[in-house]
């Protein structure tokens, strides 16, 4: 017999014969009916935990890690709202099931047999993921709680105090909600939890409003490594900004009053605090997982006596709410309709084909209220004499200015955060004059971490703000990837579309800098980005494209909902002269704010019909540079600027070298994973026959000094490659 088995008949054998173990008193302000009603929750998970293992055996289940040991959690659920955000470690089924029981009209036992099941019919992820979740519960979807939902936990309560001083059309949380975020002892440890935990506490040092409850469910053991005894506390209990509180989650009574406690400590004061619940792990870390094999029998066994259902039991009766035999039968009773349930569960449709399972990777569009772009008088007061400046050319950097002003004028739930993006204006000054001109409420300066610049921004999307965050330096980026990757990316995917988190994510990147840092400062490596799928990643190359190309970033987050990388190429930054000293050639006007550029539309200029340049970014720039040598070559030229590099817009680009002799791939990323692999993918496929080059940057980091330029494509090794590809003149 398995263990899951031996707690269930010892659970049987104890109840029945008044075996108890021993504790505490109920006391505290928990009722009879509701704490009859937490232990039913207990039950219901405990239920689902079985079956689950019963449906994988038949084949019929396919993820099992199950919350047995951490039923306690009902009465966490007990002490919050249903208009609580709640951010889930994944073995809360008991807090799941107790915050069903506050809303009305829910159907739990069958909803998580679907999930179980893999079903289509979940009402959570459709079938994509065996994940706690709900819509109407407030419980966003996690599919691995290791810590990588602290951050944005952290921005959800920060997003509470924001939207009462400024409330975005799509606002989802009540003024006075808080954000929850549970996860175990040994998540605790991993450096994002130990970043949102200081976030947390910098933020709340300095008096800013943040509403959020960690909540630390502590069964001592992370799969089979231990816990120090005693870590935990010694580690939280204090923490300057965080305050601490500590409850046996064995004691639903205990576990209740604490949780009240905490609950109403972080709701009125708008600070956050730290509630430790000790809790016990039951049949190992997951599915087939054995504990017997890396822990002591005996260690095993004493764990299975203290079940936390049989305290339940025996607090019930105490409390004269309910007999043992009334406990075991509720128990029986629970077991045998989870099963009866699970028969008709596992008959129902399951996801079957590619496009089935991609379907909420895009997120569902959003009406937003109609805006015509900020007024005559708004842009006068915000731009004063910056409104002259525009009927001249520009650099690029200053026209990114212009475009987040007329942008933030037209949209107040548009709030930009980073490190420096405020009083300094970046370190390029592309934010300059934005706190000055809309306050720190929306130019957040942050603290120094990646992870909580994008946590904050997922955080705060999901509470209807469309978040710009700035990331300093495109290799700044691999310290919080997963921020984007498995939270931000993945969040309409597991939810079916249910929650979103829309934002504009602004990276200072890619190479050609002069004598400033190395492979740090110079990144010239997109692969990260380019491979998240239902991520949009865009490349301007000069400053009109920039603005317009930005408009259409935040129209595709606001309504579209989408995840939208922008990459400026710090090199093109202050670009004023292309072909010589002081022609102004790279620099642009400032296009009208209703002028866009729309996703997937490119950029073609030139007919020539011997060669297309097919390239982006600082690669668009050096090929225009090169274009003059080219066609006193006899080679007609077209450069086409690719501007969306995620999806890749294969139909204009199809179009767009209609009718061109060659085609070479300008790509100032590495040769390796680079943007050019996909280009040249692309275009063998849909223009077969047409001969084909690529020109990338070595695989290699990007050294300091004379040398910074030296393992990327330049002018001219963009004319040789072209001469080789065509044969020169005809």
């Amino acid at each position: 017999m398995d263990r899951c088995e031996l707690v269930h008949e010892n659970f049987l054998r104890r109840v029945a014969a008044r075996d108890l173990p021993p504790g505490r008193e109920p006391e505290g302000p928990l009722s009879p009916t509701l704490a009859v009603s937490l232990y039913r929750s207990g039950c219901l998970s405990r239920a689902l935990d079985r079956q689950s293992r019963a449906m994988q055996r038949a084949g019929q289940g396919f993820y099992t890690i199950g919350s047995s040991g951490h039923e306690g959690l009902a009465a966490v659920a007990a002490a919050l709202r249903p208009t609580d955000i709640a951010f889930l470690h994944y073995r809360d089924a008991a807090f799941q099931i107790a915050r069903a029981g506050q809303v009305p009209g829910q159907t739990m036992t069958r909803d998580m047999l679907l999930s179980f099941a893999s079903s289509v019919e979940d009402p959570i992820s459709g079938g994509r993921h065996k994940v706690l979740g709900s819509r109407p519960l407030m419980i966003p979807p996690q599919t691995s709680t290791i810590a990588s939902h602290l951050p944005k936990a952290v921005g959800a309560a920060y997003s509470i105090g924001a939207a009462r001083r400024h409330r975005p059309e799509h606002a989802i949380l009540p003024d006075d909600a808080i954000a929850y975020c549970s996860f175990g002892d040994a998540s605790a440890n991993h450096s994002t939890a130990q970043g949102a935990f200081n976030a947390a506490q910098w933020t709340s040092y300095q008096s800013v409003p943040l509403p959020l409850l960690f909540c630390c469910e502590d069964n001592g053991i992370g799969i089979s490594t231990k816990t120090p005894t005693g870590w935990i506390a010694a580690t939280f209990a204090n923490r300057p900004g965080l305050k601490y509180f500590a409850c046996d989650g064995l004691d639903i009574y205990d576990t209740y009053a604490t949780a009240l406690e905490a609950a109403e400590y972080v709701r009125s004061r708008k600070k956050p605090a730290f509630l430790h619940v000790r809790t016990i792990r039951l049949y190992g870390h997951a599915g087939a997982d054995m504990p017997t094999t890396y822990l002591p029998r005996e260690e095993v066994e004493a764990e299975e006596a203290n079940d936390p259902l049989l305290h339940s039991v025996r607090l019930l009766d105490r409390a004269g709410a309910l007999t043992p035999e009334q406990a075991l039968a509720i128990y029986t009773e629970t077991g045998a309709r989870v099963a009866r349930v699970a028969a008709e569960a596992v008959t129902r449709p399951r996801l079957r084909t590619a496009p089935e399972v991609m379907a909420s990777i895009i997120p569902p569009h959003r009406d937003c209220r109609p805006t015509n772009g900020p007024g005559a008088q708004a842009r006068e007061q915000a731009f004063g004499s910056d409104l002259k400046a525009m009927d001249e050319p520009q650099i690029m950097s200053r026209l990114i200015n212009w475009a987040l002003t007329d942008l933030m004028l037209a949209h107040p739930e548009i709030v930009m955060m980073g490190e420096d993006v405020g009083r300094k204006g970046g370190v390029y000054g592309v934010t300059q004059k934005l706190t000055a001109r809309f306050g720190p409420d929306r130019m957040i300066d942050t603290l120094l971490d990646e992870q909580s610049i994008l946590g904050l921004a997922i955080g705060m999307a999901q509470n209807g703000f469309v978040p710009m965050p700035e990331i300093q330096f495109l290799a700044y980026v691999h310290n919080a990837e997963d921020q984007i990757r498995g939270e931000a990316a993945t969040l309409s995917f597991f939810s079916n579309g249910q929650f979103t988190n829309p934002m504009v994510i602004r990276i200072a990147g890619l190479g050609y800098q002069k004598g400033f840092g190395g492979h740090f400062h110079n990144d010239n490596s997109l692969a990260v980005l380019r491979d998240i799928p239902g991520v949009i990643l865009a490349v301007p190359s000069n400053g009109a494209d920039a603005a317009m190309m930005l408009r259409e970033c935040v129209r595709l987050a606001r309504e579209e909902q989408r995840v939208v990388v922008f990459v400026e190429p710090i090199a093109l930054y202050p670009m004023r002269d292309l072909l010589a000293d002081k022609d102004g050639g790279w620099m642009r006007r400032y296009p009208d704010p209703s002028q866009t550029i729309r996703l997937g539309e490119v950029g073609i200029d030139g007919q020539g019909a011997d060669l297309a340049i097919v390239t982006f970014g600082n690669g668009c720039y050096l090929s225009h540079q090169a274009r003059p040598a080219l066609e006193a070559a006899g080679i007609r030229t077209r450069i086409i600027d690719t501007r969306w590099l995620s999806p890749l817009p294969k139909e204009a680009l199809t179009a767009a070298v209609a009718g061109c002799g060659h085609i070479l791939v300008v790509d100032e990323t590495r040769h390796t994973g680079g943007v050019a692999e996909g280009l040249m993918a692309h275009f063998h496929e849909a223009a077969p026959g047409i001969p084909l080059a690529r020109l990338t940057a070595e695989d290699s980091f990007i050294a300091t000094g004379p040398a910074y330029a030296a393992t990327m494509p330049s002018k001219e090794q963009i004319i040789a490659a072209a001469i080789a590809l065509t044969g020169g003149a005809k």
